[in-house]
């Protein structure tokens, strides 16, 4: 698939007046269901029906519509992706699948490019410091990945695709649940040529680079009896993609797979007291061949294992959470690491309560990290709703990150050291606001925040990881009206996410970035326009690489034939827009031109 392909969904019946969903739960912005409505932490929802209508989106593409979100990519599909929510950088965001961390030790951060938009059901961002609810590392915020589950009568679904650059997908999947028993099982293929991912007139870069990748998915859980589940989830996606150095004249590919699963034992051990009890592992493994003879692989596998324990107590006035955790970090690599492993217990006492027109959230967490010592972050939150529509939030929070093994034991080379054993750990204090509106066809939210973020962990002109400290401060502004059959969404990010040292701007940060989309339903047609714009970047430290301000324009259709079968289509970067997001050495990375997906879409009934 290409970096930029993207689709646009059916709905089983013919479309319809859409309203905001108020009744839609979150489970991301305190550990335990509440309402989107209520939640006092700065969250958003993709549920399933907006990942559908994303189509042949990259899960990138998906989160670069989001507010609060930039992202930067080196070249096309399957190259690696950053996401820096709310200014800060890719490695301080906790990814998690079904409640288990995914992501590597070395670089600290996910293989984003890697995970299958066919087999997400629900995603939920939560925007700012949240180490006191899932401990260390999210210093920018959390990324809840819900893979698909199965629920009511048992439904089958298949959906090929095709468009430019030979993008082929497939996907299959089987859901739903026979009396006590819940299942899903899900796989889908994907296959492109790609494109160059460097611009570039050399013969060896200027060859197509391309990717395929194959998922698979899959959940059961039984109810033993009433208050008592157990159940498995699993996801596991292997990739496989070709790419450009810039360094050297070889053809460069990387293997990469990631897994996660876990068994789980839901218990409401009395009426008042629901206990859950998770182990799993997440697993991260990179191969990566960049020039020829015997030393030329690089191997990077990260095992996370992991086990959760927790406790919502419902008192007379909230909710008492307590929760015990473990995460064991373990590299294996054919590269010399000085230290491999690292363990942290952490233990959290939350309490969330909805007081009348009033919300109150607090949250106290202590690591104890066998590397960095005992951390403790916390967090307070406060929620007004003045009038049945109009509501005010306030908190305050602070957060933890340790360094990655590459910034702490990264081997000298023979070009130079890029780790540095002394590093201190990243530690942040962040205060927000917001004004928020929602009714029935409406939302908006004005959202103020200010990050600091002391021992901020930066490159140098030289790439050498260095403590430094870091201010971002922003504004986030969303809104989401619908009139009828028509509905426009959009978001704009004022920021200002700057090293104190030097005064600049973070690498590959824009001062302004926003989305819209407006969207028109009638019958059995829908049809989109969406626009995606930046403002000026830069690539390197001393901002001498500038990456221009852009905007692009994509229009999507889609048509339902009947109950079962639908069409999708997507013309993306309909402008032909030039534009760069990213730079190996001096060299800009290529970014998607005009392209083309169709996909056909069948529902079992």
């Amino acid at each position: 698939m290409s970096a930029s392909l993207l689709g646009l969904a059916f709905s089983t019946n013919t479309f319809a007046a859409e309203n905001i969903n108020l009744d839609d739960i979150v489970v991301v912005a305190s550990r335990i269901p509440q309402s989107r409505e209520s939640a006092i932490g700065d969250v958003t929802v993709i549920d399933a029906e907006e990942i559908q209508r994303a189509g042949q989106s990259t899960f990138i593409e998906l989160m670069q519509r989001q507010a609060g979100v930039e992202t930067s990519s080196n070249g096309g599909a399957g190259q690696v992706s950053s996401i820096f929510l709310r200014g800060t950088n890719s490695n301080q965001v906790v990814v998690l699948v079904d409640g288990m961390r995914i992501g590597s030790a070395t670089t600290g951060s996910t293989a984003f490019a890697n995970i299958p938009l066919a087999q997400i059901d629900r995603i939920e961002i939560l925007r700012g410091p949240a180490t006191s609810l899932y401990g260390q590392d999210a210093v920018g915020g959390v990324i809840q990945i819900f893979t698909k589950q199965g629920s009511g009568a048992p439904q089958f679904n298949a959906e090929l695709g095709y468009g430019s650059y030979n993008t082929k997908t497939a996907v299959a999947g089987f859901r739903g649940s026979v009396e006590n028993t819940n299942f899903a099982l899900n796989v889908s293929s994907l296959a492109t040529n790609g494109f160059s991912s460097l611009k570039t007139n050399t013969s060896i870069d200027k060859d197509n680079d391309g990717y395929r990748n194959l998922a698979i998915s899959g959940a059961i859980s039984h109810k033993i009896i009433e208050g008592h589940e157990i159940g498995i989830q699993l996801l596991s996606t292997v990739g496989h993609n070709d790419y450009d150095s810039g360094f050297n004249s070889f053809n460069n590919f990387d293997d990469t797979s990631a897994l996660s699963y876990s068994v789980f034992s839901k218990n409401q051990l009395m009426s008042n007291w629901k206990s859950t009890l998770r182990i799993g592992e997440g697993v991260d493994d990179d191969k990566s061949q960049w020039a020829t003879g015997v030393n030329s692989i690089s191997k990077y596998k990260t095992k996370q294992k992991q086990l959760s324990w927790q406790n919502d107590v419902a008192l007379p006035v909230g909710t008492l959470t307590l929760l015990y955790d473990r995460l064991e970090q373990k590299l294996v690599s054919n590269t010399t690491f000085n230290q491999t492993t690292r363990n942290t217990d952490g233990i959290l006492v939350g309490y969330l309560a909805d007081i009348g027109n009033q919300s109150l959230q607090a949250d106290l967490r202590t690591d104890h990290s066998s590397q960095f010592g005992t951390n403790t972050t916390g967090s307070l939150g406060y929620g007004y709703k003045f009038t049945p529509n109009w509501r005010i939030t306030g908190s305050y929070g602070t957060a933890f990150k340790a360094p990655t093994f590459n910034d702490l034991y990264y081997p000298d080379d023979g070009w130079g050291p890029y780790s540095d054993p002394n590093l201190k750990a990243e530690k942040s204090e962040n205060f927000e606001g917001s004004l928020r509106y929602q009714n029935v066809h409406s939302d908006a939210s004005a959202t103020l925040y200010h990050n600091k973020i002391d021992n901020f962990i930066a490159l140098n002109q030289a790439y050498f990881p260095i403590n430094v400290n870091a201010k971002i401060q922003g504004i986030t502004l969303a809104a989401n009206q619908s009139w009828g059959d028509w509905r426009l969404k959009g978001s704009l990010d004022i920021q200002s996410p700057r090293n104190e040292v030097t005064g600049k701007i973070l690498n590959r940060r824009a001062n302004r970035h926003g989305t819209v989309n407006l969207s028109k339903a009638w019958g059995d047609w829908r049809i989109s326009t969406e626009v995606m714009a930046s403002s000026t970047r830069f690539n390197d430290a001393n901002k001498t690489m500038r990456m221009g301000g852009y905007s692009i324009v994509n229009l999507a259709a889609d048509y339902k034939i009947d109950a079962s079968w639908s069409v999708q289509g997507r013309i993306n970067n309909l402008l032909d827009k030039d534009y760069t997001l990213a730079y190996s050495g001096s060299t800009p990375y290529n970014t998607p031109g005009a392209n083309l997906f169709v996909s056909l879409v069948w529902l079992s009934k």
